[in-house]
């Protein structure tokens, strides 16, 4: 049995508030859990049961949100005063949808290529990242684009990527005083965890670069966000002249 097929199998339930419920796969980051996550939001896309309203899935979980009075009016579950039937319902055709899930070996997608411009008014926490691990900046940027990253969940702000595989030599508390105004593109190592702000928004990551990319896309209805969990990533370093060309370039594409 693989690990997947392990957590699958310790799945828990519970309800959140009285219109969700959350399957939990476990409590760590690992990737096989995020593999479990991912198949049940396919069997939900793919199965949808009535009631179902969204879902959304984190590093360890999938929560689904629904309607419990639809639920409830479609059950043949007998009476039980410690849960609703809206729940016990939805909990079960959740538990169905988590049976027929079988894994295969699965086909290694291709790694998304992010450019970024390390350093200086891209980056101005780079210095202070490279301070605190007694590092040259330079070297940080080598092992931040030498990692090897994962997208485990898209959250915080449209588009914004929880990437893990941040190399641990260069793993970096947050600020504790955060920015008001982060720029979008602006690439972050916040603990164990790398990622990039897809909008202008405050944040406390330390910012070590930016990326000319469009991370969150709105007029792209099928897929607003560039990036996906389950994504993997590597990060390759640009000059400032490169990043202001493609930024014009991506700015261009979004007019469109």
């Amino acid at each position: 049995m693989d690990k997947a097929t392990e957590y699958l199998q310790a799945a828990q339930l519970r309800p959140v508030g009285e219109a969700a419920l959350m399957v939990s796969f476990g409590n760590t980051i690992d990737p096989e859990i995020l593999r479990c996550a991912r198949a049940l939001v396919t069997e939900l896309e793919q199965h949808p049961f009535p009631g179902l309203l969204e879902f959304e899935a984190s590093y360890t979980g999938v929560t689904i949100f629904y309607d419990p009075l639809v639920l409830a009016r479609s059950s043949a579950l007998p009476e039980d005063h410690r849960l609703s039937r809206g729940y016990r319902e939805a909990a079960a055709k959740v538990k169905k949808l988590l049976d027929g899930i079988h894994f295969t070996a699965e086909k290694e997608r291709a790694r998304i290529r992010i450019p970024v411009c390390y350093g200086g008014d891209y980056g101005p926490d780079l210095q202070e990242v490279a301070d605190y691990h007694h590092m040259t900046p330079e070297e940080v940027v080598k092992i931040h684009t030498g990692g090897d990253y994962l997208v485990y969940m898209i959250g915080f702000a449209p588009g914004f990527p929880y990437v893990g595989g941040l190399p641990p030599e260069i793993a970096t508390p947050r600020k504790k005083t955060p920015r008001l105004v982060i720029p979008a593109g602006s690439v972050g190592i916040a603990g164990s965890q790398t990622g990039a702000y897809p909008l202008e928004t405050p944040g406390g990551w330390q910012l070590i670069g930016r990326t000319p990319l469009v991370l969150f896309r709105p007029w792209d209805l099928d897929h607003p966000s560039l990036l996906q969990a389950g994504d993997r990533l590597e990060f390759y370093s640009i000059t400032p002249k490169e990043y202001e060309a493609m930024a014009a370039k991506e700015k261009e594409g979004a007019g469109k």
